[in-house]
């Protein structure tokens, strides 16, 4: 597999799972509401192990899971979501999602700088 496509299954997991703790934070203050997390690994391997013609595609072809609280405790009012947590794992998938797009910028810096040496 070409590290470009590679770097492009990784980036829409990444863009997936930016919703899902987006919708983590929009949900914080309702009731019985229960925090929502993908595995990013188990989804990128999905996609990398997946047949060119059975790509998954689509939000319903991730797996997400419920957190039922940190060691089983939630809040009185049933809701899971810690949102000093969520807010920090939506930082950290930022900067992922940004060096992942930096990553596929220098390869194609890389690719059009081959190309132009050849026409000389």
């Amino acid at each position: 597999m070409q590290i470009v496509d590679l770097i492009g299954k990784a980036l829409s997991v990444r863009a997936f799972y930016h919703k899902v703790v987006s919708g983590n934070i929009a949900n914080a203050q309702t009731p019985g509401y229960k925090e929502k997390e993908i595995d990013f690994k188990r989804e990128l391997d999905k996609r990398v192990g997946a047949d060119v013609t059975k790509t998954p595609a689509g939000e319903t072809d991730y797996t997400i899971s419920e957190n039922m609280g940190h060691d089983g405790l939630a809040r009185l009012d049933g809701n899971t979501v810690n949102l000093e947590d969520q807010t920090v794992k939506l930082t950290e998938n930022q900067l992922m999602y940004q060096a992942l797009v930096q990553m596929a910028s220098k390869r194609f810096s890389m690719m059009r700088y081959l190309i132009g040496e050849g026409k000389r």
